[in-house]
C-alpha cells in the first residue's frame, strides 16, 4: 500500500498522536451497552507473499496453499483481492471452504469492486452492486464487514450520490465507508454532515492510519465498530509505538461498549506484515484480555523483536 508513504527521512518528524475521541465517538459510547464481549479480529490485507514461506507458513508451501495456512495464523483477512476483479461465486466457495476446513471462526472481509466505487462512482452501479452482494454471500458464516473505499478526488460535492447509495443498500449489509479526499476532514460542515449520515444509517467509518494523512485517523464512530487500517514503515520502531498507542485507545473503546473490532496492517512492502501482526496480536491480548492465537513466527527471525 502506497497510500500515505513518506520518505523514510521524514518519518520522525511525523506526530504520531493519536487525536481525541470527537463529539460523535463519544455520543456513540454514551448510548452503548457496557461489559459487552468484543469480538476482535485482527489480520493482513492478503493472505500472502513467497517471502511468508519460512516466516509463518511451513518450508516448500506452494502459493496454492497460502489461504489454508494463513486461516491457521490469523481469524480474518482485508480482502482486497476483489476490488480489483470480482470473482465469480464459485472461487468465492472455494475460499470459503478453506476457512471451513480449519474449522475457524475466520471472516473475509471484501473490499467493493473498483467498477463501482471508482469508475461508476456509486451511480447507476446497481447491476455491479447486485453481483458484488450476491457473490459475496457465498462466504456464508465466515463473510465480515464489507467496506466501501472512496477514491481520493470523490469529495463532498458528491455526498448526495453517496448518502442515495448507502440508502439503497440492504438494512442488514455491515459496511464500513474509507473517506479519502481531504475536504470530508477540513471542511467542518462536510465532515459533520457525512459522519451524521453514517450514523443515521448506522454503517460504520474506516480510521486508516497512515504516516502521510493523519487526517484519515478521524475517530470518528457512529456505531460501537471499530474497523482499522493501520499502514507501517517497514517494522520502523514507531510501527511498534503506534501499536502501543492503538491498543491503549482500544481498551478505553473497549470499557465504553466498543462491540466489535477489525484491524488489518499493512506494510508499504508486505513482506515484514506478520511480524508486525505478531505483535499487535501479543500486545491486545494483554491490554484487552483477549485470547487472539498470534501467528506463530518461525524461531529463526524472532530475533527482530
Amino acid at each position: 500500500m502506497d497510500f500515505g508513504k513518506v520518505e523514510p527521512e521524514q518519518i520522525l518528524s511525523v506526530d504520531f498522536t493519536l487525536p481525541p475521541d470527537t463529539e460523535l465517538t463519544n455520543s456513540t459510547f454514551n448510548n452503548a451497552s457496557k461489559n459487552v464481549n468484543l469480538d476482535a479480529y485482527v489480520g493482513c490485507a492478503k493472505w500472502g507473499r513467497k517471502e511468508w514461506v519460512g516466516l509463518i507458513y511451513p518450508e516448500k508451501t506452494k502459493e496454492a496453499q497460502f489461504l489454508d495456512e494463513y486461516v491457521k495464523h490469523f481469524n480474518s483477512i482485508e480482502l482486497n483481492a476483489v476490488f480489483y476483479n470480482m470473482p465469480p461465486e464459485s472461487q468465492i466457495v472455494t475460499w470459503r471452504e478453506k476457512a471451513e476446513k480449519f474449522g475457524t471462526e475466520f471472516k473475509f472481509c471484501p473490499k467493493f469492486t473498483r467498477g463501482i466505487s471508482h469508475l461508476k462512482r456509486l451511480k447507476n452501479a446497481e447491476e455491479l452492486t447486485n453481483t458484488y452482494l450476491n457473490n459475496i454471500s457465498a462466504f456464508g458464516k465466515y463473510l465480515g464487514p464489507a467496506f466501501l473505499q472512496l477514491s481520493d478526488n470523490f469529495g463532498p460535492k458528491n455526498f448526495d450520490i453517496l448518502q442515495k447509495y448507502l440508502e439503497e443498500l440492504p438494512i442488514d449489509f455491515s459496511v464500513f465507508v474509507e473517506l479519502r479526499h481531504s475536504e470530508w476532514y477540513s471542511d467542518h460542515a462536510a465532515r459533520k454532515d457525512v459522519f451524521e449520515l453514517f450514523k443515521k444509517l448506522n454503517k460504520g467509518t474506516v480510521i486508516t492510519d497512515a504516516t502521510g494523512r493523519r487526517d484519515c485517523v478521524h475517530m470518528e464512530l457512529p456505531t460501537p465498530h471499530a474497523f482499522i487500517r493501520f499502514v507501517g514503515n517497514g517494522l520502523h520502531a514507531t510501527d511498534y509505538t503506534r501499536i502501543d498507542e492503538w491498543s491503549q485507545r482500544l481498551k478505553q473503546w473497549k470499557d465504553n461498549g466498543l462491540e466489535s473490532l477489525y484491524f488489518f496492517l499493512h506494510q508499504h512492502d508486505e513482506k515484514d506484515t506478520p511480524i508486525l501482526g505478531d505483535y499487535t496480536i501479543q500486545k491486545f491480548n494483554k491490554d484487552l484480555n483477549l485470547k487472539l492465537n498470534p501467528p506463530g513466527i518461525i524461531a529463526k527471525i524472532e530475533t527482530l523483536f
